[in-house]
């Protein structure tokens, strides 16, 4: 009997009871009026979430803007819209409470949250915006749930893990990697190690930059490390050049640097480039024979493995020649 429910309740200014009345009657336009005027939180959440399933989305939103703001009840709002799959309304709502006056922590947070997941495109704008008035910990969740790694990027650095900023922009180059934001963070960055990751980084995907890169981290690397990393990488670019005159060069490098372990590290990474006399003349010149004798045991073995095959190799052809080699004719005709 809602109709005398109606009449009844609004003569007595029961406005609370006279909106839950009003919905079931389908007037929602003066529901939301009556919810006004009853103006509980109770109320406005049962007059929203009817609008909502009446698609009164307008209406929805007017109520809506009076349940966001209490932190405790945002919960259940959102989860009202997106159970029933509209998210768009939900994003429009917490779209325009954000200048309510009574905004807080859990809306900003909350929209972040759904951009991530149905508007990533906006979600950067909304970060610069308003990252100090979001929980940035959860933010970060749901931005690498959606591979959002520019955002994640850009969270990592507001929230000073410099680390876990520039680990992102290595794994995630091609959406992740600014040359201003790199070079600003990874001088901020607390583990070394990550110093030389990033060399090997740039030198694979930024080879042109890596002087800028040592210009901000030269005072802070260990020098002999990062001469040997260097040195490495030119072993391992000229073993891959197939060049022997660049291996050699290499070899001469190394010695007229000192750097006997490099001088001997390079003479397995291009072994097969190197000529014996070569290496030998510079063994002899630079007294380090004992740091060039494991490459002449190994040159030795496989020169005697080939002679060895060779000789076994003649051996089966003069068999092969006895075997096959014509035998006289005797005539049995004769007498």
């Amino acid at each position: 009997m809602y109709e005398a429910a109606k009449l009844l309740y609004n003569n007595v200014s029961n406005f609370a009871r006279l909106a839950s009345t009003l919905v079931h009657l389908e007037e929602y336009q003066a529901a939301v009026d009556s919810a006004r005027k009853a103006n509980s939180t109770r109320t406005w959440k049962e007059v929203c979430f009817a609008c909502v399933d009446g698609e009164e989305f307008r209406l929805a939103q007017i109520c809506g803007l009076h349940i966001v703001i209490h932190a405790d009840e945002l919960e259940d709002l959102i989860s009202y819209y997106q159970d029933r799959g509209y998210f768009e309304e939900l994003i429009a709502l917490l779209e325009a409470a954000l200048g309510l006056e009574r905004a807080h922590m859990g809306m900003f947070t909350e929209l972040a949250i759904l951009y991530s997941k149905f508007k990533p495109q906006k979600m950067r704008e909304h970060l610069e915006l308003f990252w100090s008035r979001v929980n940035i910990p959860k933010v970060l969740r749901a931005a690498e749930q959606a591979h959002l790694w520019g955002e994640l990027v850009f969270l990592y650095d507001k929230y000073e893990e410099y680390d876990n900023a520039i680990l992102t922009m290595m794994n995630h180059p091609t959406d992740a990697w600014k040359e201003s934001l790199f070079k600003d963070i990874i001088a901020k960055v607390a583990n070394v190690e990550l110093y030389y990751k990033s060399l090997s980084f740039y030198l694979e995907f930024k080879p042109l930059l890596v002087n800028d890169l040592l210009t901000i981290l030269s005072p802070r690397l260990d020098h002999s490390r990062a001469v040997n990393f260097f040195s490495k990488d030119a072993m391992l670019y000229a073993a891959e050049s197939k060049e022997a005159e660049l291996a050699e060069t290499l070899l001469q490098w190394f010695l007229e640097e000192g750097r006997r372990e490099c001088f001997a590290a390079c003479l397995f990474a291009s072994y097969d480039l190197l000529h014996p006399d070569v290496v030998l003349e510079l063994a002899w010149r630079h007294n380090i024979m004992d740091f060039a004798m494991p490459y002449f045991i190994q040159v030795m073995r496989e020169y005697l493995t080939k002679v060895d095959k060779l000789d076994i190799a003649e051996s089966q052809r003069k068999t092969e020649e006895e075997v096959t080699e014509p035998q006289p004719i005797h005539d049995v005709t004769s007498p």
